[in-house]
């Protein structure tokens, strides 16, 4: 199969990285982590006037209808700026399971979420696998999986109490059980569950390509500084021992990047073997993160522990990421088929 991104996707890109040069670095990054909900309202409608929060919304609902190979660069550019808005969670995992969700009610939700998405005027809350009742913190919509039944909760802020993640930017809230009833239930489990495993599989896909383009900037990252750093009157980029490592990293990155896209190709066309397409690509992407942190981190050395310095910030989008949606060793166990959601 040939694959490749064609002119406009790749453009789209390369805007969406000159946007986030100018309004996505370090300092922006460490302010949106201070901040109550650890990202920025105002940056979320930038990215909807820039059409990027639309890509998987609907054309009948203010979006471009487009799929998630069109998604791909735009998560993995997120992942190399550190984006600190819900992207993923609206565009690759909301928005397609607003589209298809069932009943007259289910279209009341539609209609009313989907083009407040695509402006940047509100941002849905998903669930992620072995977090039930868990969604991120500034969510204007939570949809909630619970008793297998699937529910819509609009509330301004949908908790109970708040939970401290590593990533300052990826805060939990918990929806309250009481919020759930027969008044904001979408469907029950005949309808839910498939939903809900289609949902898991977008998401556990798009933490993949955040990653890569997470894993991308730490080795990046690390390079710069070896060309920078001197030890014994050389910089130590130029010593064997640091090239190796960097090159492995690398390796692992370009190796888990195909996998990213061609599992986006898979769940565009429904193809029966996107499950597997999935788990490896998450698989593989998790573990070629957890590498370029470490590695990146040794490069650095002892200012790369440090608050101070500004790889952290990517570190800890890995560390989080690399667990959420499944990890390796679960998504190999998947295509083992040991486990499923």
């Amino acid at each position: 199969m040939h694959f490749a991104f064609d002119e406009q996707q790749l453009e789209f890109r390369s805007q969406l990285r000159s946007w986030a040069e100018a309004h996505c670095t370090p300092a922006d990054l460490r302010a949106a982590w201070e901040s109550r909900h650890g990202w920025s309202p105002d940056r979320w409608k930038m990215l909807g006037e820039l059409g990027v929060l639309g890509v998987t919304v609907p054309a009948d609902h203010g979006g471009l209808g487009l799929g998630l190979v069109d998604l791909a660069l735009l998560l993995e550019e997120a992942g190399r700026s550190g984006l600190p808005e819900p992207l993923l969670e609206n565009t690759a995992v909301a928005a397609p399971l607003l589209s298809q969700l069932p009943g007259r009610f289910g279209a009341e939700v539609r209609d009313r979420w989907l083009p407040a998405v695509a402006r940047g005027e509100a941002s849905v809350g998903v669930p992620v696998p072995g977090l039930s009742g868990l969604v991120l913190a500034g969510s204007d919509l939570a949809l909630v999986f619970r008793g297998g039944a699937l529910y819509a909760v609009e509330t301004d802020e949908p908790s109970t109490g708040r939970r401290r993640t590593i990533d300052g930017a990826r805060r939990l809230v918990e929806v309250d059980a009481a919020q759930l009833s027969s008044a904001n239930r979408l469907c029950g489990p005949e309808k839910s569950t498939p939903l809900r495993r289609a949902a898991a599989d977008r998401g556990a896909w798009a933490a993949a390509a955040v990653l890569v383009g997470a894993a991308d900037r730490m080795i990046t990252s690390a390079a710069d500084y070896a060309r920078q750093r001197v030890q014994f009157a050389r910089p130590i980029g130029s010593f064997q021992a640091v090239k190796h490592h960097l090159a492995g990293a690398l390796l692992r990155v370009e190796f888990a990047r195909p996998l990213v896209y061609r599992a986006a190709w898979s769940l565009d066309e429904a193809d029966p073997e996107a499950p597997g397409h999935v788990s490896m690509a998450k698989a593989a992407a998790s573990d070629a993160a957890s590498l370029a942190a470490s590695t990146a981190l040794q490069v650095h050395g002892a200012i790369g522990y440090t608050w101070e310095h500004d790889l952290h910030l990517w570190m800890k989008r890995a560390w989080s990421l690399a667990s959420a949606w499944g990890d390796a060793g679960w998504h190999r166990a998947r295509l083992l088929g040991v486990t499923d959601w």
